[in-house]
């Protein structure tokens, strides 16, 4: 069976991305898998050779000294990590989920997910707060790269768990939208929500050829949306749009444009993850 995995490293995210797991595996009905990564990328000490100045066995010792702090740092990453998956596990089960499995693994978060992909429905992961700047965050590049790198469904969230009552569908017409927009109405995940669409475009015919195909792919899958329209720059009028209407999670397709084409003009993908006020779900 599919899987939820949810991604804990003790951060401040940590509860939210444990409350959003236990919020999808009710709707999807399906075990959460609890992940711990352990980098094996940490900073060593710089080891100069001052054996000419210190002596041989001095350094020797030194070295075997650093060894041994090392080994120490890796013991205690490892309890402290199994700290978080037990910390994990026994929230979801205090909220009723039963079927709830924990793993810890070394390397890096992106290639771990890639290799676990095949087991997951959808994994789920904290972005890093900025501090005190409204919605405008510091960008987790592990975040960008997890994206990029898995072909499931990702949900982005924050500090806090607000229980969704409600969605935003980011559309532009283009195929990753309506391939997105395929993949949420296929899944229960959202089922029950209310529905918003926000189409940032001028009035023209294409643009309500694109509308009038969303209106009829939700409304065969029971969604009634609320749909609008709003030219403008898109990041600006999403991030308004989701204060106004008191949006509780954003639904946008993944990056749609080569890496090239990114550096010159930016990704929407990128600057919604970085600017939203609420989680997002990446849909592959």
């Amino acid at each position: 069976m599919k899987k939820i995995i949810a991604c804990v490293n003790g951060a401040a995210h940590t509860l939210a991305v444990c409350d959003s797991a236990v919020w999808a595996s009710r709707h999807l009905n399906i075990p959460i898998d609890f992940l711990h990564v352990l980098d094996t990328h940490q900073e060593r000490v710089s080891i100069v050779d001052l054996s000419g100045a210190i002596g041989f066995d001095a350094h020797d010792v030194l070295l075997d000294q650093l060894s041994e702090l090392d080994e120490q740092r890796s013991k205690l990453a490892q309890l402290h990590g199994k700290h978080i998956l037990d910390a994990g596990r026994a929230r979801a089960a205090a909220s009723g989920v039963t079927a709830i499995e924990t793993r810890q693994r070394h390397g890096a978060l992106a290639e771990s997910l890639q290799d676990l992909q095949d087991e997951a429905r959808l994994i789920i992961l904290g972005q890093h707060s900025q501090g005190k700047r409204g919605h405008h965050r510091y960008f987790d590049h592990k975040v960008e790269k997890v994206v990029r790198s898995v072909d499931v469904p990702v949900l982005v969230v924050s500090e806090s768990f607000r229980k969704p009552e409600s969605f935003l569908i980011a559309f532009d017409g283009s195929t990753t939208a309506r391939n997105m927009v395929q993949r949420l109405t296929d899944s229960p995940l959202l089922a029950g929500l209310k529905c918003h669409v926000l189409y940032v475009a001028e009035e023209t015919q294409q643009a309500e050829q694109h509308l009038n195909w969303l209106r009829t792919t939700l409304a065969a899958m029971q969604f009634a949306p609320v749909v609008a329209r709003s030219p403008g720059e898109p990041e600006t009028i999403i991030v308004d749009y989701i204060s106004s209407n008191n949006i509780d999670l954003l639904a946008m397709g993944a990056y749609g444009h080569s890496r090239i084409r990114e550096f010159i003009v930016g990704s929407l993908t990128t600057t919604l993850l970085r600017t939203s006020p609420v989680p997002v779900l990446i849909m592959r």
